[in-house]
């Protein structure tokens, strides 16, 4: 076990490599200049050859890309050009805000998925197989941007059950940093108020992410269910007389985890990636609202600052899916 996780672990800084490799040549490759953005239309040509020499622009890509990886293994991520501050406390500062939106949609997706695909399987055929089915499918093919436009003008604008967007009322001051996370932080500090408009804020986002990436975990907890209902130890307890729960709830349903701790692997990554266009749409100030406006302003550095930060992320979530495999299945061997 901890020579696989040795090998793994010294594979991670290739695949980083390669990653900040591809964006930094396909950001490059993006028409248009942060600094002629910076300065305005109305800059003159002296200014913007001196900011250009300033940021390194001015020299060929190839020496642009290995001053970047010196910086890089020195850990410098680089300065924003439209912020001007170093794209590592801009990281540190955002990421919090992504990390809540992804562990809470991340929670919603398994418990909800997990309990649809159970259900479906153990009812297949049924009602409740055509609703979770449905509920599913209905998820996954309604476009993210689309969906959050929707819950806004439905239940913040008509119904005003909900704020429009952010992660607090302006009134209000962020509860004293522990983790970043408004509602660990509040509750910490033991405030309701806070707590609860920082929880009002996070609904509508949460809700968006998960119901658009419920489909794969629940399709593969009911397949993989419908698979173990059927294999003879399931049918042996069953034929001993043990009540339909533990043998759906225990039995059946630890033995089709596997194939569901892969999928939710997969979706903690897509989840960090989708969180672009979710952030987006309801301002929130995570490192996805942060890349979008990057792009905008072709700001190369926070751009593959926030890729890096993504892929190293993706990279850790997938080691710890493949040892929860031993954990769930001790016949699994590294």
């Amino acid at each position: 076990m901890l020579s696989y996780i040795l090998k793994r672990l010294l594979w991670m800084p290739v695949v980083l490599v390669l990653v900040v490799t591809l964006v930094f040549f396909l950001t490059h490759m993006v028409p248009g200049s942060a600094v002629r953005i910076l300065l305005g239309p109305h800059a003159g040509v002296a200014q913007l050859e001196k900011a250009t020499a300033e940021y390194g622009l001015d020299k060929p890509l190839l020496t642009q890309y290995f001053l970047y990886m010196g910086h890089l293994l020195r850990g410098d991520l680089g300065r924003s050009i439209v912020t001007r501050r170093t794209v590592a406390s801009e990281l540190l500062a955002f990421l919090p805000a992504t990390l809540e939106l992804t562990l809470f949609s991340l929670i919603l997706i398994v418990v909800v998925g997990v309990a649809l695909g159970v259900v479906a399987a153990v009812h297949r055929n049924s009602v409740f197989d055509i609703m979770a089915r449905g509920v599913a499918v209905g998820g996954v093919a309604l476009p993210q941007f689309w969906l959050g436009l929707m819950f806004i003008l439905l239940f913040s604008f008509y119904l005003r059950w909900f704020p429009m967007g952010g992660r607090l009322e302006m009134t209000l001051t962020p509860p004293p940093r522990v983790t970043g996370m408004y509602i660990i932080d509040s509750l910490v500090a033991g405030n309701l108020r806070t707590f609860w408009d920082a929880l009002r804020h996070l609904a509508l986002p949460v809700l968006v992410m998960a119901l658009t990436n419920l489909s794969t975990t629940t399709a593969m907890v009911r397949s993989s269910m419908l698979r173990t209902l059927d294999e003879d130890f399931t049918l042996m307890a069953k034929a001993y007389g043990h009540r339909p729960f533990r043998v759906h709830y225990v039995y059946a349903l630890k033995n089709s985890l596997i194939s569901a701790v892969s999928v939710i692997g997969l979706t903690t990554g897509y989840l960090l990636g989708g969180s672009v266009l979710v952030e987006t749409v309801f301002d929130w100030p995570g490192i996805g609202l942060y890349a979008a406006r990057s792009i905008l302003h072709v700001d190369y550095a926070p751009v593959i600052g926030v890729a890096l930060l993504i892929a190293a992320i993706y990279a850790v979530v997938n080691l710890i899916t493949d040892l929860l495999y031993g954990a769930l299945d001790p016949r699994i061997r590294y």
